[in-house]
């Protein structure tokens, strides 16, 4: 019961904290409550997306390695499947929820020329 209240105390000294720390001087993002919605929100986002996208670029990683080894060498093959596996982004941000950065997946296709 005393763990509980304690519990219940840090919070409430917490969001009263975080309410009297909200200026009124908005900058480009908007409220402090909005951005803090939107950091609860990525990190949501990342429990599902991160590991996705990291199993997503070991199995292109391995497929590459494969790809490798069958074309007896050839590094065009493997970076056809290595660069849009391994690259994209790998950790979802308030700015990408908020639609000011995109949210890349799939890294960029490696082109022959």
């Amino acid at each position: 019961m005393m763990r509980r209240l304690v519990v219940v105390g840090v919070l409430v000294a917490l969001l009263s904290g975080m309410a009297s720390a909200e200026t009124k001087d908005t900058k480009e993002s908007g409220s402090y409550w909005g951005d803090a919605g939107y950091g609860t929100l990525a990190v949501v986002a990342n429990v599902l997306y991160m590991p996705a996208k990291i199993v997503y670029a070991a199995v292109g990683t391995i497929t590459g390695g494969l790809a490798y080894i069958c074309t007896v060498g050839d590094t065009n093959t493997a970076q056809r499947i290595w660069s849009p596996s391994v690259g994209g982004s790998y950790v979802v941000t308030p700015a990408m929820l908020r639609g000011d950065e995109p949210v890349l997946f799939n890294g960029p296709s490696y082109s022959n020329g």
